[in-house]
């Protein structure tokens, strides 16, 4: 299973009796329903984005529609990505069932209501419900987690309280309640995701890495992820305290080499004839360049929505498409081989990063046209992605095991 090693690789663990045979199988495990609707919405909410940003389709929320922008990428798309992946990581770290059927369509709904309000302008309202979304997914996970005695991943249930408080601060930030901008939550509910994927990268691309290539040559130590991990929450946490200065600089320049190492270790050219490796490889090469990025932008040489984007399109965004792609392969009995429409989808996503973040760089007078190139090729991917897998995901495991 291509979730399966990332509690501990090549460990085993028991298969759960439920999850669901039906014809239709979209709500059996949550994966499905939730890689679905996240990349449907980023297919449709970044052209429509572009259009407010252009001036063409009013929005009224309330608020400054780039913080609607942000909130919706981090709580509409990532988030749901990452509640599809953790109830499916914790079913096979456990063994036991997660919400399936009923319980699972409600929570989909719950994300479902979110996007809807949060749409029409109604925060307070929009933030409610995506709480409720939140715990009832942590108690889920937190659920298994204890009942298994699986404490090593205890901490993602934290992640997740963490991200529910700093979108209630954004509503109170943005309703004008408590003297924050809300820019800050924002950006920390960002910074907490970049942190999440700084961990599971950590774990799964090394070991995907060594189990599909026999023999490759790699180099790990704990004291570098150790390394890895602590300069990433240091810079992180600087630059929300401090925004900017040299300080920050120095942190953020730290962690750049830091992952930067950390990433060459794990051999990525060995994998450049693996479609399904190279995108993980390829979307972690954003980390040390977001860092990069934010140590410039902290000595005001550059913007730090280019290193935001770094984090948020490359690093996020390449992760996210590597492995919803590779997870929905794994879970419904299929080879862990990217065909075609697997690999345009890599392709485009890493060319929205590279227009979003190096195109204004080299060419600023070109700045807009790049960020419609970039739009348009990261909701091709996603498009693409939300076509190729709604067979996949709505149909049952083609091995007929449950899930």
């Amino acid at each position: 299973m291509a979730i399966r090693s990332i509690a501990r690789p090549g460990a085993s663990q028991p298969e759960p009796l439920s999850g669901g045979t039906g014809v239709f199988a979209l709500f059996n495990l949550g994966f499905r329903p939730f890689y679905f609707v996240a990349a449907t919405y980023a297919a449709l909410s970044i052209p429509l984005w572009l259009l407010v940003w252009a001036g063409v389709v009013p929005m009224r929320v309330g608020f400054a529609t780039q913080w609607w922008h942000t909130h919706e990428m981090v709580y509409g798309f990532a988030l749901a990505v990452v509640i599809g992946f953790l109830l499916t990581a914790a079913r096979a770290w456990t063994g036991i069932d997660t919400p399936s059927g009923n319980r699972l369509v409600t929570l989909v709904a719950l994300w479902l209501g979110a996007r809807i309000f949060f749409h029409a302008g109604l925060i307070v309202a929009g933030v409610a419900i995506e709480l409720a979304l939140i715990v009832l997914a942590a108690a889920a996970i937190l659920r298994v987690l204890l009942a298994a005695g699986n404490r090593r991943n205890l901490f993602v249930v934290v992640i997740l309280a963490v991200l529910g408080a700093m979108d209630i601060a954004f509503a109170l930030a943005a309703g004008g309640w408590i003297p924050w901008s809300p820019d800050a939550p924002l950006r920390a509910a960002l910074y907490l995701i970049v942190m999440l994927t700084a961990v599971f990268g950590g774990r799964v691309i090394p070991s995907f890495t060594a189990n599909a290539l026999m023999g490759i040559r790699q180099f790990q130590r704990p004291w570098l992820d150790a390394a890895a991990i602590v300069s990433a929450i240091a810079a992180l946490l600087a630059d929300l305290v401090l925004a900017g200065g040299a300080p920050v600089a120095l942190l953020a320049g730290i962690a750049a080499l830091v992952h930067a190492l950390r990433l060459a270790g794990w051999n990525p050219p060995a994998t450049r004839r693996k479609p399904i490796l190279w995108i993980l490889h390829a979307a972690y090469a954003w980390m040390p360049i977001g860092f990069a990025l934010l140590a410039c932008a902290a000595l005001e040489l550059v913007a730090r929505p280019l290193a935001l984007h770094a984090f948020s399109v490359g690093l996020i965004g390449g992760l996210i498409i590597g492995m919803i792609t590779r997870t929905a392969l794994g879970h419904t009995g299929r080879p862990l081989v990217a065909g075609a429409s697997e690999t345009t989808m890599y392709l485009l996503v890493m060319l929205a990063a590279l227009a979003r973040v190096v195109g204004p760089l080299l060419l600023p007078a070109q700045t807009m046209q790049f960020y419609v190139a970039s739009g348009i090729a990261w909701a091709c991917a996603f498009g693409l992605y939300a076509i190729v897998y709604w067979p996949r995901l709505s149909q049952p495991r083609i091995d007929g095991r449950p899930g």
